[in-house]
């Protein structure tokens, strides 16, 4: 378990940001960016997941946000 501390104001910059540093480090195979989740400093046990991380029928997973709409895509093809 990583936590990095931001400066960001909103839960929207959060999940950004997030999406930014697995375009960057998505390449690494020992992060699970499928399993990000956010909170805000004053409220930690509240979380937010990130990903969708729907298993796909080639094995990987889904990287578009969670809740999204539509049909679940892999982080490159979202």
């Amino acid at each position: 378990m990583v936590h990095l501390p931001t400066t960001v104001s909103t839960l929207d910059a959060a999940m950004s940001l997030v999406e930014r540093i697995r375009d960057c480090l998505g390449h690494v195979n020992v992060i699970d960016f499928g399993a990000a989740t956010l909170s805000d400093k004053d409220r930690l046990m509240v979380r937010h997941q990130v990903f969708c991380d729907a298993p796909l029928d080639d094995r990987r997973r889904c990287g578009l946000r969670h809740e999204h709409a539509g049909v679940c895509r892999s982080g490159a093809d979202g």
